[in-house]
C-alpha cells in the first residue's frame, strides 16, 4: 500500500492490503502544529496501511499474547506428566526460556522486571527436562539465586503444585483443596462461584489432583533448588487465631486430617461432579475458558480419573494448547526454532480495537476491511447462558468473549467495546447488527453489581474470603468491579443513548466516587493508573460531562504532571504495589496513546501536553508503521501477571492519533444511528 499528500493538508489516500481495495483516509486540516499535525497526518497513512496488513482473510485481528516462562515451563511439565513430552517441543521450548534468562540467572514475569523466584524454579525445571544439566554456568546461576532467594519452599502454591506431580515436593506441605467443595451451596461462603471465572475453572480441577495426590517418576532430584536439602520446608509460623490468615490455616490442617479419613463414597462422588463440570465446561476448540491455568489443570484431573490420552475429550484439550504456540526461526549461535506459549489468544478483544482504530483513523465506514471485521464479530455473539447465569437466572444471554472460542464466559469489557466498534461500521444488514447489539446492551445492563459499577465476567463477585485461603497467592481470584470495565460500559451506553438511564447514571456516579485523590483512576485491566485514566475520561466526556468538570481538571492535571520529558508517558507495573512508580516509567506507545485518548476527549487538543506527546508517537514510529513496545502494558492480575499485547501498540496510538489529525475530542462518529431512549 502506498500513502500520498499534496502537503497542503489534504486528504491521505493509501491503497489498502486486499486487492482491488482503495482507502482514502480523510484527515481535514486544522490550523497550527503544522509539523506536528503534519508528521501525524503522515504517521496514520502508515499505521493503517500497517494494520491493515495484518488483518486474517475471515475478518479477524490477532496480535502475540506474551507473558513470562511460566506459561512455558508448565506446558513441559504437563507433557511430562502425560507422557506426550516430545523433542522438537523441547528443545524450542527451551531456546526461547534461555533467551529470557537474566544476566544474574534468574527470571522475570515482565520486561525489566525484578528477579521472580517461582518463574525461576518452573524454568530451571523445565530446563532440566531438556537436557540442560545443574553444573552449566546458566543453571549454576539459576539455583544459586533461587536458594539466595528462598529455595523451592519460598516458591508459590502452583510451583510447589507441579513440583509435587513428581515428587520434588511433598502433598501434605500444599494447602487442601477438598473435591468436596463442588457440593457446596451457591449461597455458602466459598462455594466455587464466589470464584472469579479463571479461579474458579481452576480449582474445581485442582481439588481432584488434591484429592489423588499423583507422583510420576521424577527424571532428576532438584536438591540444588532447596536452601537445606536435608530439611526442605521448614515449618512456618501460624498466624494469630483471631486473624482471618489464622483461622484459614488452621481450617487447612483440619482439612488435611479430613483427607485421612474422608467418606469413600462422597469422595467419589465428588470428583464425579467435579469431572461432569469440568468437562461440560471445555468449549468447542477443546479448551477451558480460553486461558491456559483451567486447561492443563483440567487435562491432569481428567486423565487421573481415567480419561486415556486419546480420549476425544482429552485429544481435543491437548490440540487446543498447541495452538497457543507461537513458532519463530532464530538464527546464530542458538540457532533454530523457538516456542513461546500464549496464556490466551485475544481475537475478539483485537479486533473491536483495530476496527475503532481504523475507523477513527478515518477509514470509510463501508470500507471491505471493517465489514469484514463487523461479520466476523457478529458471528462471534455469545447466544446461550454460561457461569454467569447462576447468578442472573433469568437475564437472556448476548454480547462477546475475548477469545476464539469461550462461550461460557463472555465478559463485559469485550461486549461494550464490540459494541462501539460495530456502531462505526456501516454494515451491509443492519438489522443483523441491531439485533445483536440490542441482546448485548440488555446483557450488559443485567450484568450490572450492586453498586452500579461492571466487573468483567460476573456481578457481585465480591467476597472477600477467598484471597484468605492459603492457596490463593497466585494473583487476583474474585472479579469486582472496576473502573476501566465500567468506564468502557459507560462509554457504550452514553452511544447507545442511554445517559439519562438510571442504571447509566449509577456507573456514572461510581467512577466519580472512584477518582484517587490525585485526579486518576486505578486500572484492573492494563497498567495501571494512566489506563484507568485514559479509560474513564473519554466514558465521562461521552455521557456529557463538561471538560470544566472538577474531575476532568484533576484528571487533565495528574496527566500533564506524569508526563515524561521526552513527551510520552509510560506507568511500570510496579505502581501497582509501589507507590513511587504511579504514572511513573519509560514512555510507551499504548500508554502514551491512553494519555493523549484522555486529554483529546477532555478538550486539550491545543495543550503542549498533547502536542508533545503527538511528536513523541510520531517520532517513535516504525518505518513499516508500527511502534516497538517491550514493556507489558496489560494486566492478568495486578502485579501478579502481566501481558504484552502485541497489537496493543499498534491500535491504541493509531486510535489517539486518528481523533488528534481528525479533530474528533471523543470519538470519530457512528456510521450507523444507535437506539435512543
Amino acid at each position: 500500500m502506498t500513502a500520498t499528500t499534496d502537503g497542503s493538508g489534504g486528504p491521505v489516500r493509501a491503497h489498502a492490503a486486499t486487492a482491488g481495495e482503495m482507502t482514502e483516509v480523510h484527515v481535514p486540516l486544522h490550523p497550527g502544529g503544522h509539523d506536528v499535525l503534519g508528521n501525524a497526518r503522515r504517521a496514520v497513512a502508515l499505521s493503517v496501511e500497517h494494520l491493515l496488513s495484518r488483518q486474517d482473510a475471515q475478518g479477524w485481528w490477532k496480535g502475540d499474547l506474551e507473558t513470562n516462562v511460566t506459561m512455558d515451563a508448565e506446558d513441559l511439565l504437563l507433557r511430562q506428566f502425560l507422557g506426550v513430552r516430545d523433542d522438537r517441543t523441547t528443545k524450542a521450548a527451551a531456546r526461547h526460556i534461555r533467551a529470557e534468562q537474566r544476566e544474574d540467572g534468574a527470571w522475570t514475569t515482565f520486561y525489566r522486571g525484578p528477579a521472580d523466584l517461582s518463574a525461576t524454579i518452573e524454568a530451571y525445571v523445565a530446563l532440566r527436562l531438556a537436557g540442560d544439566l545443574p553444573d552449566e554456568p546458566h543453571m549454576v546461576l539459576a539455583s544459586a539465586w533461587a536458594r539466595r532467594h528462598g529455595g523451592i519452599a519460598g516458591a508459590r502454591v502452583f510451583t510447589r503444585i507441579w513440583l509435587a506431580l513428581f515428587g520434588w515436593w511433598q502433598w501434605d506441605d500444599l494447602p487442601e483443596l477438598p473435591p468436596e467443595l463442588i457440593f457446596l451451596p451457591r449461597w455458602f461462603p466459598l462455594n466455587i462461584y464466589d470464584f472469579g471465572c479463571w479461579a474458579r475453572q481452576t480449582i474445581v480441577p485442582l481439588t481432584v489432583v488434591s484429592a489423588k495426590r499423583p507422583v510420576r517418576p521424577a527424571p532428576f532430584t532438584l536438591d540444588e533448588l532447596h536452601t537445606d536439602a536435608r530439611r526442605p520446608n521448614p515449618p512456618r509460623p501460624l498466624a494469630a487465631a483471631l486473624s482471618w490468615d489464622g483461622f484459614f490455616q488452621r481450617a487447612d490442617k483440619a482439612l488435611h486430617l479430613y483427607h485421612k479419613v474422608a467418606p469413600r463414597r462422597l469422595r467419589r462422588a465428588a470428583m464425579d461432579a467435579a469431572a461432569r463440570w469440568i468437562v461440560e465446561r471445555q468449549e468447542n476448540d477443546g479448551c477451558w475458558g480460553g486461558i491456559q491455568p483451567p486447561a492443563v489443570y483440567s487435562l491432569i484431573a481428567l486423565h487421573l480419573l481415567g480419561y486415556d490420552i486419546n480420549h476425544p475429550v482429552m485429544r481435543a484439550g491437548l490440540e487446543s494448547l498447541d495452538r497457543f504456540a507461537v513458532w519463530r526461526e532464530e538464527h546464530g549461535e542458538a540457532g533454530g526454532p523457538v516456542r513461546m506459549v500464549e496464556a490466551c489468544q485475544s481475537p475478539v478483544w483485537d479486533t473491536c480495537l483495530a476496527t475503532v482504530a481504523l475507523a477513527d483513523a478515518g477509514l470509510p465506514p463501508d470500507h471491505p476491511a471493517l465489514v469484514r471485521a463487523a461479520d466476523w464479530m457478529l458471528g462471534e455473539e455469545v447466544v446461550r447462558p454460561g457461569d454467569w447465569s447462576v447468578r442472573r437466572p433469568q437475564l437472556a444471554p448476548g454480547g462477546w468473549a475475548f477469545e476464539f472460542h469461550n462461550d461460557n464466559y463472555p465478559d463485559i469489557d469485550d461486549t461494550a467495546e464490540v459494541i462501539l466498534a460495530l456502531r462505526r461500521v456501516r454494515h451491509p444488514d443492519p438489522m443483523r447488527v441491531e439485533g445483536a447489539i440490542a441482546r448485548a446492551t440488555r446483557w450488559t445492563f443485567g450484568m450490572q453489581s450492586k453498586n452500579g459499577a461492571w466487573g468483567a465476567f460476573d456481578a457481585d463477585n465480591t467476597s472477600p474470603l477467598p484471597n484468605r485461603l492459603p492457596f490463593c497467592d497466585f494473583g487476583e481470584v474474585i472479579d469486582p468491579p472496576s473502573a476501566d470495565v465500567t468506564a468502557h460500559v459507560v462509554e457504550m451506553l452514553a452511544y447507545e443513548g442511554r445517559t439519562d438511564d438510571p442504571r447509566t447514571r449509577r456507573g456514572i456516579d461510581w467512577l466519580l466516587a472512584e477518582q484517587e485523590p490525585t485526579g486518576a483512576w486505578f486500572g484492573r485491566w492494563g497498567v495501571n493508573y494512566l489506563y484507568g485514566t485514559g479509560s474513564v475520561v473519554p466514558a465521562l466526556m461521552a455521557a456529557g460531562m463538561s471538560a470544566a468538570h472538577p474531575a476532568i481538571r484533576r484528571a487533565v492535571r495528574w496527566l500533564e504532571s506524569v508526563q515524561n520529558d521526552d513527551g510520552g508517558w509510560g506507568e511500570d507495573l510496579r505502581s501497582y504495589d509501589e507507590e513511587e512508580w504511579v504514572g511513573r516509567g519509560a514512555s510507551t506507545a499504548s500508554q502514551t496513546a491512553w494519555a493523549l485518548l484522555a486529554l483529546l476527549a477532555a478538550g486539550e487538543r491545543e495543550n503542549k501536553a498533547v502536542e508533545r506527546g503527538v511528536a513523541w508517537l510520531t517520532g517513535t514510529q516504525r518505518a513499516d508503521g508500527s511502534w516497538d513496545e517491550p514493556y507489558f502494558t496489560g494486566t492478568g492480575f495486578p502485579w501478579d501477571f502481566s501481558i504484552n499485547y502485541h497489537l496493543y501498540r499498534q491500535v491504541f496510538p493509531l486510535t489517539a492519533l486518528g481523533r488528534y489529525v481528525r479533530g474528533e475530542p471523543v470519538l470519530a462518529g457512528f456510521a450507523s444511528e444507535p437506539a435512543r431512549g
